[in-house]
């Protein structure tokens, strides 16, 4: 299975836009305009319902997120200090992320399985990225992650 984020170019806050493998627009995600740090919303848009968010945690030294499913905090993913290559810790549903963070290019384990893949597409007007997973009870946490890594990069180049 097959989620494709699309960047909108011409907008004022983060906002993007979700697609199924069929070109079908399944989610909207979009952050809130006056808020202190990142809040973004992801929505579904068949139901019109929010399936999860995106909060910075504010007044820290380094960017870290919470990401909240159904009200509730489910995971945190945090900024760590490092020299070369950006770092984070993740602590969602014991998954485990390698791979190139910043080149989006990286996979999700847990446990040798491997729960999904996120690649960029190059030579797309604004930035588009695709996260293929196996289960479809991943397919919203895989995605608030997404959302959530992408935050904690814009965040080190503010």
């Amino acid at each position: 299975m097959e989620l494709r984020i699309k960047q909108r170019v011409f907008t004022w806050r983060d906002s993007y836009d979700v697609y199924d493998e069929w070109g079908e627009a399944r989610y909207e995600v979009a952050a809130e305009f006056f808020a202190l740090g990142h809040q973004i919303h992801v929505v579904d848009r068949r139901s019109g319902r929010e399936v999860g968010s995106i909060h910075q945690k504010l007044f820290r030294f380094l960017p870290a997120f919470e990401i909240v499913i159904a009200g509730r905090s489910v995971g945190t993913i945090c900024k760590e200090f490092s020299f070369l290559m950006p770092r984070y810790y993740v602590d969602f549903r014991g998954w485990n992320v390698t791979g190139n963070l910043m080149g989006w290019d990286y996979r999700v384990d847990q446990g040798g399985r491997t729960v999904m893949t996120v690649s960029k597409e190059l030579f797309h007007w604004g930035d588009t990225y695709v996260l293929r997973y196996g289960q479809m009870a991943d397919e919203i946490p895989g995605l608030l992650l997404v959302i959530a890594i992408d935050a904690a990069n814009c965040s080190q180049n503010r």
